[in-house]
């Protein structure tokens, strides 16, 4: 008799305690989300990589470490901007780390190089920052598993080719990065200013990284009406710097990494005049950008440039995503269509996707001027935009179909048909 009571007992307190486990399982639950981030800590682009990651845990700080209700577990390696290192942090992430997605790469050789990690290893991987243009070209069907937030390298040159058109340009010549990300920046620029009537008729093309332009300044051709300038890193602000010591004075239209934001304010007045295009200007008059560019200035005493502002709002892309999710990862494919269907309203502006996994965005062209924004106590350059194209596209206004039918733009590609 004893022996029964006993046993029911042990039972009935047995069943209590599961029940109880079971009522907190839900919090002792709590979905963690693992994100790998790449980007050059060290090495000559270490500031760009310092951006990214300030702009993204800017917006992780400011959600208590947490995107759509998922704790966060933030893990940074340094590529070094070097693709062969990238792809070795990638794989360790994913395969060491358990990553539910990796972020990150700064050059488009990068991008280039990471996609097929994410194939191999059924990895989301977004590209926050590296614009390879055949990534959601040509190329995204070897990719399932990728999504780029930020901009392809010849989507704001485009516009650009346009403009430069607009302004009564007749001939110009390129000097271009000799990589990637160089020849499709060009490329974009080209074909747009030459479909409106213009002619390049020299290109140019230094090596990544190149400090020293003597070399090349002499071999412009003296009857350019402007000067097209793609620069990354610290060849930004030397080239323009440069170019005017020798007294080169045709004007200069470029990408917009040659004239990042954060650079600016170190820049000389030389500069001022210059005109660039991008997804973002730091000194966009908006009120969500004046909050991000306050909030940022306050915290990392610096201008944000593109870099911050792409992480910030793939961060908020992956929060929102998230939350669509209720709150937990559904897995690379889902994510992403989850990723296709949003419509940001982000610091740069309005963001959503086009059906190949690239933003679909405003494009700003920005001139250098010497001026007062949002509580400067004296003038700092900053790039004002004096034009918007809205809602721009990869393709611009060729047309899916017909783009994806040319080549992908190269050293050789559009080819140079009015070089002497």
């Amino acid at each position: 008799m004893t022996s029964n009571i006993g046993r029911r007992t042990g039972l009935m307190l047995m069943g209590a305690c599961l029940a109880l486990a079971a009522g907190l399982a839900p919090a002792a639950a709590q979905q963690e989300l693992r994100i790998g981030f790449i980007a050059p800590t060290t090495g000559f682009l270490s500031q760009t990589g310092q951006d990214m990651v300030h702009g993204f845990q800017m917006y992780l700080n400011d959600h208590n470490g947490m995107l759509g209700g998922a704790k966060v577990k933030f893990i940074l390696e340094d590529s070094q901007a070097k693709p062969d290192l990238a792809v070795t942090k990638a794989r360790q992430l994913v395969l060491d780390d358990h990553v539910d997605m990796f972020i990150g790469g700064v050059l488009a050789t990068e991008g280039y190089a990471l996609a097929p990690v994410s194939t191999e290893e059924k990895t989301l991987y977004i590209s926050s920052v590296a614009a390879a243009d055949d990534l959601t070209q040509r190329q995204l069907g070897k990719y399932p598993y990728f999504i780029r937030t930020t901009w392809s390298s010849s989507l704001p040159n485009h516009p650009l080719g346009q403009w430069a058109c607009d302004q009564g340009y007749k001939k110009v010549v390129t000097v271009a990065a000799d990589y990637a990300f160089g020849y499709e920046s060009v490329g974009g620029f080209q074909q747009a200013f030459e479909g409106c009537g213009g002619k390049v008729i020299q290109k140019i093309w230094p090596p990544l990284g190149n400090k020293d332009f003597g070399p090349y300044i002499p071999a412009i051709k003296s009857d350019a009406d402007a000067i097209y300038s793609l620069m990354a890193g610290p060849m930004s602000p030397q080239f323009p710097k440069q170019l005017r010591d020798a007294g080169v004075k045709l004007p200069i239209v470029a990408g917009g990494t040659s004239y990042d934001d954060y650079n600016l304010p170190f820049d000389s007045d030389e500069v001022i005049g210059d005109v660039s295009a991008l997804m973002y200007s730091a000194a966009l008059q908006t009120p969500k950008n004046e909050a991000f560019v306050k909030e940022f200035r306050s915290k990392y005493n610096e201008v944000p440039g593109y870099y911050a502002e792409a992480n910030y709002t793939t961060a908020q892309m992956i929060d929102e995503a998230m939350k669509q999710n209720g709150g937990k990862f559904p897995g690379a494919e889902k994510f992403i269509q989850t990723m296709l269907g949003l419509k940001i309203d982000a610091a740069r502006g309005p963001v959503s996707f086009d059906d190949m996994r690239n933003p679909v965005e405003n494009i700003y062209i920005r001139k250098v001027e010497k001026t007062k924004l949002f509580g400067d106590a004296k003038p700092q350059l900053w790039n004002v935009v004096i034009k918007t194209y809205p809602n721009v596209g990869q393709f611009w206004t060729y047309g899916k179909a017909a783009f994806l039918k040319q080549p992908v733009y190269s050293r050789d590609f559009p080819p140079c048909k009015f070089c002497e």
